[in-house]
């Protein structure tokens, strides 16, 4: 299982407000509930499941703001994508915080 982080930028939308982008990448990503997980952050959006099929979200999630007329957008993804033992966002923090 792998964890993304993705950030999707969209250019030019003439206001420093992303939020009405964030919530359609949301809706996006609600089509995928109970296949994925995914979590909001206030800088970007965690997912988690097969790579395969994360890659693809990735794909239809950077395509929301030129569903939205812009005609520019960046997306910058981290991939964690570990497979000696089972990799979950939850197991990451109690990691951490079983060491606090």
């Amino acid at each position: 299982m792998a964890i993304i982080d993705i950030t999707v930028i969209p250019v030019g939308t003439g206001t420093p407000s992303v939020s009405d982008y964030v919530a359609e990448i949301h809706k996006v990503l609600q089509r995928y509930e109970g296949k994925v997980k995914y979590q909001l952050t206030p800088m970007s959006t965690l997912i988690e499941g097969d790579l395969k099929l994360l890659l693809q979200i990735v794909q239809e999630v950077h395509e929301v703001p030129f569903q939205k007329g812009l005609q520019r957008v960046c997306t910058n993804l981290r991939i964690d994508d570990r497979r000696d033992k089972e990799n979950t966002m939850e197991r990451k923090l109690q990691s951490v915080q079983a060491k606090l």
